[in-house]
């Protein structure tokens, strides 16, 4: 059976070595990816093999996460954006030019 990280798209990895990616230590940066470039299909993988527990965690412990993936997942999971670090992040930050 091939290892998890094989049946993701490399290109998500485009900044590191795909090759030596370790499932548990780069934990973090594979969700990260599969979350914001990933397709459905890889995203019920991603919960497969890391568990909605443990992705529900890590995606709201993210500084960032574009408005369209931070819906997404909000909805899929059934939890408010205010539970998502990246939402209330994004509130409480000042914006240039906004008065």
């Amino acid at each position: 059976m091939a290892s998890f990280i094989h049946q993701i798209n490399p290109v998500y990895f485009w900044d590191v070595n795909a090759e030596v990616l370790d499932e548990k230590k780069s934990q973090r940066l594979i969700i990260e990816r599969i979350a914001v470039l990933g397709n459905l299909q890889e995203i019920k993988a991603m919960i497969k093999h890391y568990g909605k527990k443990e992705v529900l965690k890590t995606l709201c412990n993210l500084n960032y996460l574009d408005p369209k993936t931070l819906n997404f997942f909000s909805l899929m999971f059934h939890m408010p954006k205010t539970d998502f670090k990246c939402y209330t992040r994004k509130q409480s930050t000042p914006r240039h030019w906004n008065y």
